[in-house]
């Protein structure tokens, strides 16, 4: 029996039927080099089966202290059921992207059962009409708990869960695994009065821990090292409200190689800052289309992992969070990533002058009771709703994927799009990811808040298109050319599918004058790629 740490225990204490506490992803497969060229769901089961001793979130479920007023517990399922968390499914006819979309948001808007292992894994069949991927591939819906995991650990997951190799056969020794006893609530409430002592003794070491970033933090203000502004402060949208429980989700793809050359256009870049540019330029366009953009920026919770190599198979969240300015304001894509490369460094070094450790540290002391009370009181009392400002105005998370092809079941993953929970005053949340020589781009949103994605995903491709041309017009120009970018590599074009190329005369003023987008009433043009959402005329997801 092990207790959850603070970070840990406020996902379980946000859960509600509105805001299930799970993240996730869509997983495409294609079967073609597994064994006889097809995949059943029976050896699947067998499959995760054979590697659960690979993870310990398999076959942990939570136990709760009465009225909570402690930390819950992680415990060994001893009624631990594969077959229920392993589930199977089929698209109706014609099995294309949008029906994917809107399968993966009803199952991604029901709560799980939290008396079980918080996570199912949903096989979908039945992908036959989806643009670059074979008749017979099948999906994957992913839904893990966040109290379980966090990017990192979902990455470790995701490896347990698959091979270098279609041919890689199980671990092997025998299977280490016991289950445990499922403990009473007075052996809880014992733990939780001995908890309840030594907690005031675990918030004077914290305390004493975080003195020295807090002097650090002070020290770098008054030499001017970052700045805290008041564009750290997000203003109120439409998407910080309280949301209900229905789902929209929705992904692009885009080549890796070209986000990696958009950020050779602004020295000491990075291909988070690209990404941060991409989705401010996407709710800016989004959001003027509204008449509803506010003059000042929009910012984004950006996760910063401190997990450490010894911890790297260990459940939970050990993740600071970073506030990041979107540059919603400005209009010019290149000036917005050097607006965004500018304030992510700042908060960067105002992050590492406090200690991100220290931050994660200090939810783990938190009084139990007074974090349940007063995640519940927010929901009830709607104060998303009654002026309450929001701390920032989306997520961008950014997990990066493998760099080679991975396989399960001995099928190749194809495409990765991932998932992100929302919370009342978070209607609205971003994954981005990694994986061999793509980049997906994907979004996870409240169906009142945000009722077309179809349009939104849409704001999200001019965004990509405008700040490519943009960077390409930028690195072909020698008078233009920055000293540092003299060497950078040319951008590498999609490995399949047609791109929409513009004159090269007109790039730059394109860039500048295009007006927001605007939803097509035959199909919108979808970003050129192998992943399975980059196709036209399909994308809307609905619950």
């Amino acid at each position: 029996m092990r207790q959850l740490q603070g970070m840990d225990a406020s996902f379980v204490a946000l859960e509600t039927r509105n805001s299930p506490m799970h993240i996730g992803s869509i997983l495409i497969y294609n079967p073609e080099t597994a064994p006889g060229g097809f995949v059943r769901f029976k050896d699947i089961l067998a499959f995760f089966e054979s590697r659960m001793q690979l993870s310990r979130t398999i076959r942990q479920r939570l136990v709760r202290v009465p009225f909570d007023l402690d930390y819950p517990y992680w415990i060994e399922d001893p009624d631990f059921d594969l077959e229920y968390h392993v589930r199977h499914i089929a698209l109706p006819k014609p099995g294309d992207w949008r029906q994917l979309c809107i399968q993966a948001a009803r199952i991604f808007a029901r709560p799980l059962d939290l008396s079980r292992p918080p996570w199912e894994f949903t096989v979908v069949e039945g992908l036959d009409n989806i643009d670059g991927i074979p008749k017979g591939s099948f999906a994957m819906v992913t839904k893990v708990h966040h109290a379980a995991i966090d990017g990192m650990s979902g990455v470790d997951l995701l490896e347990a869960m698959h091979t270098l190799t279609p041919d890689e056969l199980a671990p092997e020794g025998p299977d280490p695994w016991k289950p445990e006893k499922v403990p009473n609530p007075v052996e809880l409430l014992g733990k939780s009065y001995l908890n309840a002592i030594t907690n005031p003794l675990k918030q004077i070491e914290v305390a004493a821990k975080a003195a020295p970033g807090l002097a650090k933090a002070l020290k770098g203000m008054v030499a001017k090292e970052f700045d805290v502004s008041g564009e750290m402060i997000a203003p109120k949208t439409r998407f910080n409200r309280k949301i209900s429980g229905h789902r929209v989700v929705e992904g692009r793809s885009v080549p890796l190689a070209d986000i990696k050359m958009i950020r050779t256009t602004v020295e000491g870049a990075k291909v988070n800052d690209v990404f941060l540019a991409i989705v401010g330029g996407a709710m800016r366009k989004y959001l003027l289309a509204k008449d509803d953009l506010p003059k000042k920026t929009l910012t984004a919770m950006a996760p910063i992992s401190v997990r450490s190599k010894d911890e790297k198979g260990d459940m939970g969240n050990q993740v600071a969070a970073m506030v990041a300015p979107l540059g919603t304001h400005i209009e010019d894509p290149l000036e917005r990533l050097r607006y965004c490369h500018d304030r992510t460094k700042n908060s960067k070094a105002m992050t590492d002058a406090m200690g991100a450790r220290n931050m994660t540290e200090a939810s783990k002391v938190s009084p139990a009771l007074w974090m349940s009370l007063g995640a519940q009181l927010y929901t009830r009392l709607g104060l998303a709703d009654r002026g309450v400002g929001p701390v920032f105005t989306t997520v961008v998370t950014n997990v990066p994927g493998p760099p080679v092809p991975i396989y399960s079941c001995g099928a190749r993953l194809e495409s990765q799009m991932g998932l992100v929970c929302l919370t009342d005053g978070m209607g609205l949340g971003h994954v981005v990811q990694s994986y061999t020589d793509e980049a997906t781009i994907s979004f996870t949103a409240c169906r009142e808040l945000l009722p077309d994605p179809e349009f939104y995903i849409q704001c999200i491709e001019d965004s990509f298109t405008e700040l490519r041309d943009a960077a390409k017009a930028a690195l072909s120009a020698p008078a233009e050319k920055p000293a540092a970018s003299k060497a950078a590599p040319k951008p590498a074009a999609p490995k399949k599918g047609p791109t929409a190329k513009k004159p090269a005369a007109k790039k730059q003023a394109a860039a500048k004058t295009r007006t927001p987008a605007k939803p097509a009433k035959g199909g919108t043009k979808r970003v050129a790629s192998r992943n399975p959402a980059a196709r036209k005329g399909k994308g809307t997801s609905k619950t």
